[in-house]
């Protein structure tokens, strides 16, 4: 069984190609792909299956746990179907765990992904690391988000540790932390702690969640665009007036592994 490794902005996944949809794969096989130490090495795994004619994307935790999408990933693996020649460049859609995402492929160059709509979920949040407490934005984004704003990025220490957010019984199945800083030139910049995970150095979905945290706390009227820089790269995001979430960014693939003693 022959994996791809590759990332968006250094956000890293291994993609499995499984039209047939024949394999099966365990949390613990997910676990020992994603181990830096002795596996591949990634933030979680993406399976490309089919489901009802359409590209589906079965996406894990390097943990081994289920999640909704990922939308660095979803560019990554748009971008293996590009290149290994099943699917031609322009609109199309991939199945998730959160419904279909549209994707405008480029034969070259950034990609594009409808994220779907974004809310706020109403009542306030607390977050603490590093000996500090925020108060923070309750996004909804198909998968749980608290985004916080901070002075200097330096104030939330290692992240080592997820971050606590309070209250906990509002996130049964964990979340997303973000922690943002505004810059002077009017970008966002970011550090994520995803559920599942660990901090990772970018997150598509924490960057939608953040470009519409920025605007309730900038007042901004939708449409409204962020560009926004976590530790991997620069995503651009655009809100439009319907609160879809648009983002743009890169994807690379960079080289296949034989996961046969991993499976």
């Amino acid at each position: 069984m022959i994996g791809t490794y590759g990332h968006g902005t250094h956000n890293d996944f291994v993609l499995i190609f499984d039209p047939e949809n024949k394999l099966e794969i365990s949390p613990t096989q997910v676990q020992n792909i994603c181990n830096r130490q002795t596996g591949i090495g990634a933030d979680g795994l993406i399976r490309i299956g089919k489901q009802d004619s359409k590209w589906f994307m079965d996406y894990r935790n390097s943990d081994g746990s289920l999640a909704e999408m990922c939308g660095n990933g979803i560019r990554v693996m748009a971008k293996y179907l590009l290149d290994n020649g099943h699917q031609g460049a322009g609109i199309f859609p991939i199945s998730t765990r959160d419904g279909f995402k549209y994707l405008s492929l480029p034969e070259s160059g950034d990609i594009t992904v409808n994220m779907g709509a974004i809310r706020e979920v109403y009542g306030e949040i607390t977050v603490s690391a590093n000996g500090k407490t925020w108060t923070g934005y309750n996004i909804d984004m198909g998968n749980p988000h608290a985004v916080v704003f901070v002075d200097d990025l330096n104030e939330i220490g290692d992240l080592k540790i997820a971050p606590k957010v309070e209250p906990e019984d509002e996130y049964p199945d964990g979340v997303n932390v973000e922690f943002v800083e505004f810059l002077s030139n009017g970008e966002l910049k970011m550090r994520v702690h995803e559920r599942g995970v660990g901090e990772t150095k970018s997150c598509g979905t924490g960057t939608c969640a953040v470009a519409l945290a920025a605007s309730l706390a900038k007042a901004q009227r939708l449409p409204a665009s962020w560009v926004i820089n976590p530790p991997g790269g620069r995503l651009s995001v655009e809100i439009d007036s319907h609160n879809n979430a648009i983002l743009t960014g890169p994807a690379e693939l960079v080289g296949e592994h034989d996961l046969s003693k991993y499976l």
